[in-house]
């Protein structure tokens, strides 16, 4: 028998991913702590939009009243900074539009929201929350299930001896754990101590995204403008100007951002004078691009930054990191308990690995697009043409709203590997337990029995057993259907 442990699980990282993985296992009863060396709210301006996966997720939860409460105390906070009414006008509206690529935007009303991979989500649109509120929403929830939460402790090393992971912070404190998870960023001291390996592509680009107030806004254009120096965006509301220069990275990625670096960096892409005459808050970024080839090593697991890294166009990172949590917790939370079927989270690494190459790629084509040269111009229009077209508008919709996003499982019905449909909320209604659902006739409920613990039944016609992360894991063919059930139930929820 291994050493006694302090808490069966420690993440490293109190963003929304290690937050929402702290989530996940508290509510399977897993004695989890999260550590964060800060101790105030970054301000930093971050992703600001949750996809379709997400906001399905948070639902299925009970935390979408909280997400909505968040939305529109964030739209009050916006109007409210305006200064004059007269300066809606200079505010880029975006109801009609789906998104973009590459700065490209994809006209809300050529997409086929009929389509059926639009399915019955609860929403077709990303959900602006910020990464801010996010996380005060998670951080309320894993303190109500009984995570630890520690602000201002550092890790400074660890090691996994194969029974468990012995942890040390700052102060000196030590603890000892069964499973060490890395939500630590994209310079994840978890990662680099476990020796994970992190291969992908070198950077070209130096973006500066930042929150200003300018004396003269009125000289910048609203919304996506591309110059010969590089990219501008700039939204009025709140005063958010993203700048992107393809000269290659910057010197030093680490030290702050300062008012001259900024304000040089504006004139030089929007090829005016504008005058920046504050900053609430400021970051770069580049487009490397890289991923761990496989996210557990021992009794490390990495989610997150921590698992991938590229660049921030279409907020893919957040809704990435995300669905890493809600994939790793309920397999982690079995794999602690004792009850997690032989593999089971090797299937993390399986399910999650294809979906991180997948948004790495999305990233790398925006830059390759966004690029300044006649050659990307002419291709530029063609792929516009493309876009401005209803299939071309509806592919590019679902592709960033995520709602193609299929798991490789093991069945052939359709629904196997997708995000289950639920037009009543009756599934999500009952995955707040954290527990999976089998839906289906009254017959079926006496399946749950032996598994009570661990499965809860819906009455439906559609018999279907739904894993604790929402994806369909099996679907029968008709009410009576129960082919291949058990078999499903034994693969992901073990023995009875």
């Amino acid at each position: 028998m291994g050493e006694p442990v302090d808490h069966d699980v420690v993440v490293v990282g109190g963003g929304p991913v290690g937050l929402m993985t702290a989530c996940e296992l508290a509510l399977a009863g897993v004695r989890v702590a999260v550590v964060e060396r800060r101790t105030d709210v970054d301000p930093t301006i971050k992703a600001i939009g949750l996809h379709i996966p997400s906001v399905e997720a948070f639902q299925r939860r009970g935390l979408l009243p909280a997400l909505l409460d968040a939305q529109r105390r964030q739209a009050q906070e916006l109007l409210a900074a305006l200064p004059r009414r007269a300066d809606l006008a200079r505010v880029p509206m975006s109801s009609g539009i789906a998104g973009h690529f590459a700065g490209i935007t994809v006209p809300r009303a050529l997409v086929d929201y009929a389509d059926p991979d639009f399915g019955a989500a609860w929403s077709r649109d990303m959900m602006p929350v910020s990464q801010q509120a996010l996380e005060a929403i998670l951080a309320e929830r894993a303190a109500a299930l009984g995570a630890e939460l520690r602000q201002g402790a550092e890790m400074v090393k660890f090691a996994d001896d194969g029974e468990g992971v012995d942890v040390e912070f700052d102060s000196g404190e030590r603890w000892r754990c069964a499973w060490l998870v890395g939500a630590d960023g994209g310079r994840s001291a978890v990662r680099r101590g476990a020796g994970f390996d992190f291969p992908g592509t070198d950077p070209e680009i130096t973006g500066h995204q930042a929150v200003v107030e300018f004396a003269d806004p009125e000289v910048l254009t609203p919304g996506w403008n591309r110059t010969e120096n590089g990219i501008y965006v700039y939204t009025p509301l709140p005063g958010r100007i993203l700048t992107v220069e393809m000269d290659g990275p910057p010197a030093d990625r680490h030290t702050p951002v300062t008012h001259a670096e900024l304000q040089e960096s504006v004139r030089r892409v929007s090829k005016t004078d504008v005058t920046i005459t504050s900053v609430r808050s400021a970051t770069r970024f580049t487009d490397h691009a890289r991923q761990a080839s496989t996210y557990v090593r021992g009794r490390v697991v990495l989610a997150g930054d921590a698992a991938h890294v590229h660049s921030p166009f279409g907020g893919q990172g957040l809704n990435l990191g995300l669905g890493d949590a809600l994939n790793l917790g309920w397999k982690l939370a079995a794999t602690v308990r004792g009850w997690a079927p032989a593999g089971l989270l090797d299937t993390y690494t399986r399910e999650r690995h294809p979906v991180g190459a997948w948004v790495l790629d999305w990233t790398r084509a925006q830059i390759a697009l966004m690029r300044l040269d006649p050659l990307t111009e002419s291709l530029r229009r063609i792929v516009g043409d493309l876009v401005a077209t209803p299939s071309g508008a509806t592919y590019m919709a679902k592709k960033l709203s995520g709602v193609l996003q299929q798991y490789d499982l093991p069945g052939d019905h359709p629904l196997v590997g997708r995000s289950v449909p639920d037009p009543d909320g009756r599934v999500a209604e009952a995955l707040q337990t954290g527990r999976a659902v089998l839906t289906g006739p009254a017959p079926l409920a006496g399946a749950v029995a032996a598994r009570a613990g661990r499965l809860v039944h819906v009455e439906s016609d559609t018999p279907m057993l739904v894993r604790p992360d929402g994806y369909v894991a099996w679907a029968g063919t008709a009410p009576g259907d129960t082919a291949g059930l058990e078999e499903a139930t034994r693969r992901w929820l073990g023995d009875s």
